[in-house]
C-alpha cells in the first residue's frame, strides 16, 4: 500500500485586506470568467490564457489580474453559502495559473501580492482539491523563492515583498522560509520619515504600505515572534499621519498617486495592537518632512500640501495645493491619478500636472518638468513658512519659470480665506484653479456657487468653469468643473474666500 501525505493547509494568519473583499457580485461575476479592472472589462472564461489573453493596453489592467484578489471574494462567497460555484472557480483559476506561468515571470512585487492572496484564500477555503492544493504549496515555493532573489532595493515594493516572506514563513513553514524580521524592520525605518510620513508622500501608498507593517505586527503577535526594538516606535509615527490626513467622512485624500479608500480598520486594529485609542481620533497636525499640514476645527477640514516631490514616480506637481471639506460634503478636491499609462490624449500627465491641482499656474507650465518617473532634472522647491494660530503659509520656486509663489491661507468664523501672490521678472500668466467636486457649478460675476460651496475671487481679470474630472479609483474618472481664475502681469494677487453652504 502506498500512503501519500496530504499537503499541508497554510496556518491561519490575519488578512489585513479580508473586509474589503467581500463583493458577492464580484464573486458572480468571476464565476462567469467575467473580469473588471481600471474601468474595462474583460470576459476571459475560467480556462484563461494567462500568457496571451487579449489584455486592455493599459499594463495595470493585467497586473491586477493576476494578483488574484478576486480569490478572496470568492473564498467569503463560498464560507457564506457553502456555493460550490465559488471553491472551484477559484481551483480551476489558480490551477490553470499553475500550469501556464513560470514562477519568475512577473516582478518581485507583483509575485508578492498573489502569494499573498493565495495565502489569504486558500485557507478560507478547507475543502481545496487534493492535486490543486499540492500545485499551489509547490507553486507558492517558488514564488516566494523567486521574490527573495530578487527583492526591490528600497520603498514600497520592498515592504510588500518582505511582508509576503514573513506571511509565507508564517502559513507555511515547511516552505523552509526565514522571517525577514530585521529587514522589515529596517525597510520601515526608511519608508517612513521622522515625522511618520511615507517617503513617496504619497497618500494611497502610505496607507499600503503602512498595512503590511500593521499585518507584520498582527501576525508576528498571534504568532509569538518578537520584532526588533523600535519597531512600535516609528509604526506609531505612520498611524498618526494615516489617523489626521483622513477626510472627515474617514477616507483619504486621492494626495499624489492615489486612490481615496477608508483605512479606519487597519488604524481600529493599530489602536488595539499599540494601545493607542487615539488613533481613531483624526487631528490638525503638521508633518514637515513629508510636507502635509492638516486644519480642523469642528466639522472644517484642510490639508496644505507644502514639500518637495516624493521619491520615485509618483509625486505630483501640486506644491500649494489644499483639499478642503465642511459640513461632511468635499468644497474643492484633488482629482487623484486615474492612469499611469501615458495614451493619446495623455491623462496621466493630466492628472498629474500643475493645473489638475488647486493652486497657480504659471505660463500654462507645470511646477516641475513632466517625466514618466522621477527625474533627475530640478524640481519645484516649497518651503512651508509656518502656522500662527488658524493660518498655514508656504511659498514655491520653481526652475520652469521665475515668478514666486507665495499662499496663505486663513480660516476666519468657518471659511476660508487664501490669498496667492506671484511675483515674476516679467510679465506672465498666471492661472488660478479649483476643482470641484463632480456636480451642478453656477457662476456669478467673480466666482462660482456649488452645492457645498460658495467659492468668490479678487485679483481676477477673468473667472470661468472648464471642463476637469475626479478619479477616486484607478481606471475611475467622472466629469466635474474647474475654476479657473486669470490674471496677467509681472506680478498678480488673488484672494479667494471658500465659504461652506449650509
Amino acid at each position: 500500500m502506498i500512503i501519500v501525505a496530504r499537503t499541508a493547509r497554510p496556518r491561519p494568519v490575519h488578512c489585513v485586506t479580508e473586509h474589503e473583499h467581500r463583493d458577492r457580485a464580484l464573486a458572480d461575476a468571476v464565476t462567469a470568467g467575467r473580469f473588471t479592472f481600471a474601468g474595462e472589462t474583460r470576459v476571459l472564461g475560467l480556462e484563461p490564457d494567462w500568457l496571451h489573453a487579449d489584455l486592455p493596453e493599459d499594463e495595470e489592467w493585467r497586473i491586477d489580474w493576476v494578483k488574484f484578489y478576486y480569490g478572496l471574494d470568492l473564498a467569503d462567497a463560498f464560507r457564506s453559502t457553502g456555493d460550490p460555484r465559488y471553491l472551484k472557480t477559484w481551483e480551476r483559476l489558480v490551477a490553470g495559473y499553475v500550469l501556464q506561468v513560470p514562477p519568475d515571470h512577473d516582478d518581485s512585487e507583483v509575485t508578492a501580492r498573489r502569494i499573498l492572496n493565495w495565502i489569504y484564500a486558500w485557507q478560507r477555503l478547507p475543502e481545496v482539491d487534493e492535486c490543486v492544493a499540492h500545485a499551489v504549496h509547490e507553486h507558492l515555493g517558488q514564488q516566494a523563492r523567486h521574490v527573495r532573489a530578487t527583492l526591490s532595493p528600497e520603498r514600497n515594493h520592498r515592504t510588500l515583498e518582505l511582508y509576503a516572506l514573513l506571511i509565507a514563513a508564517l502559513a507555511l513553514p515547511d516552505l523552509g522560509l526565514e522571517p525577514p524580521l530585521a529587514e522589515l524592520h529596517e525597510n520601515l525605518l526608511t519608508d517612513f520619515l521622522p515625522d511618520g510620513v511615507h517617503r513617496e508622500r504619497s497618500t494611497h501608498y502610505h496607507c499600503i504600505a503602512l498595512r503590511s507593517f500593521v499585518g507584520a505586527r498582527e501576525n508576528c503577535r498571534r504568532f509569538g515572534v518578537a520584532l526588533p526594538p523600535g519597531f512600535d516606535e516609528r509604526l506609531a509615527r505612520a498611524c498618526e499621519f494615516a489617523r489626521d490626513c483622513r477626510r472627515p467622512d474617514g477616507t483619504i485624500p486621492a494626495l499624489s498617486d492615489s486612490d481615496t479608500g477608508d483605512y479606519t480598520e487597519l488604524l481600529r486594529l493599530a489602536a488595539r495592537l499599540l494601545a493607542r485609542e487615539d488613533l481613531l481620533e483624526s487631528r490638525a497636525g503638521d508633518y514637515p518632512d513629508g510636507g502635509y499640514f492638516v486644519q480642523r476645527a469642528r466639522d472644517r477640514y484642510l490639508i496644505f500640501d507644502c514639500g518637495p516631490l516624493g521619491d520615485g514616480g509618483h509625486g505630483h506637481y501640486d506644491a500649494l495645493s489644499v483639499e478642503a471639506w465642511a459640513n461632511g460634503e468635499p468644497l474643492v478636491v484633488d482629482p487623484g491619478r486615474y492612469t499611469y499609462a501615458e495614451g493619446e490624449p495623455n491623462l496621466r500627465h493630466w492628472f498629474r500636472g500643475t493645473p489638475a491641482h488647486n493652486t497657480v499656474t504659471v505660463d500654462g507650465a507645470d511646477q516641475t518638468p513632466y517625466a514618466r518617473t522621477r527625474s533627475s532634472l530640478p524640481s519645484a522647491q516649497a518651503t512651508f513658512l509656518g502656522r500662527d494660530g488658524d493660518t498655514l503659509a508656504g511659498e514655491v520656486r520653481s526652475p520652469c519659470y521665475d515668478a514666486v509663489h507665495r499662499r496663505r491661507i486663513r480660516l476666519v468664523d468657518g471659511r476660508w480665506v487664501i490669498e496667492d501672490e506671484l511675483e515674476g521678472e516679467r510679465d506672465h500668466r498666471y492661472d488660478l484653479r479649483w476643482h470641484l467636486p463632480p456636480g451642478p457649478a453656477r457662476l456669478f460675476p467673480n466666482g462660482v456657487v456649488t452645492p457645498t460651496a460658495r467659492i468668490a475671487i479678487e485679483g481676477a481679470r477673468s473667472v470661468a468653469l472648464e471642463d476637469g474630472w475626479v478619479s477616486p479609483a484607478y481606471g475611475v474618472k467622472h466629469p466635474a468643473k474647474v475654476v479657473s481664475a486669470v490674471a496677467v502681469g509681472r506680478s498678480a494677487r488673488f484672494v479667494t474666500v471658500l465659504e461652506p453652504r449650509a
